[in-house]
Parts: C-alpha cells; sequence; structure tokens
C-alpha cells in the first residue's frame, strides 16, 4: 500500500474511532516526530507519527485510542486504563511492541 493510501486509510481509522468514542476532532496530521507515537491537545488537535504507517492495525487502534481518551482522562490512571481495556482488551501486547521498536532504533 502507497504512503498516501496508508495516511488516508489511518485517517480513516482516527475517524471511526472518534465517532465511537464521541470525541471531536478538530485537526488530523500525521508527520515525522522524533519522540512520540502521537500528541493531542485539548483544543482537539491530534498529531501522529508517519512510522505507524508501517505497522499493524491492532497498534494503530491502540495509539488512536490511546489519544483519543486523553480528550476525556488526562492521565494513565485506573480510569483511563479500564477505558483502554474495555475498547481494546488486552491492549499492552501493543505498549509492549512500540516499546520493542524504540529499543531497536536506539
Amino acid at each position: 500500500m502507497s504512503e498516501v493510501n496508508s495516511k488516508n486509510r489511518f485517517k480513516q481509522r482516527v475517524h471511526e474511532w472518534a465517532e465511537k468514542l464521541d470525541v471531536q476532532v478538530v485537526w488530523l496530521g500525521v508527520r515525522p516526530m522524533k519522540n512520540k507515537w502521537a500528541s493531542c491537545s485539548t483544543e482537539g488537535h491530534l498529531n501522529f507519527n508517519t512510522e505507524l504507517l508501517d505497522m499493524d492495525e491492532p497498534v494503530w487502534d491502540y495509539v488512536i485510542v490511546h489519544e483519543l481518551l486523553h480528550f476525556s482522562v488526562p492521565n494513565h490512571g485506573k480510569l483511563w486504563k479500564s477505558l483502554m481495556r474495555a475498547h481494546l482488551g488486552e491492549y499492552e501486547a501493543c505498549e509492549k511492541e512500540l516499546r520493542q521498536k524504540v529499543q531497536n532504533k536506539i
């Protein structure tokens, strides 16, 4: 799949999850990021790392849901973890995969 097609599919996936989680996305970008997989602002702006485009959809979903939940839960406490589990089940496998990718880059 071309990068443009991957980026469009990824953005479509973000919008699908945003609708499901009842989150208003004001602005959505996919761009190179040096130190993060994604970021969000309280104004509804989302940025995702282009490196995600080369990963599997379960990892996409993990990062997307992770960020979208921060619109209502600003930390990684018990509520956030409960919501992650409710939407993605055993999400820790994706967390581990992302940590390993970071380690492999170092």
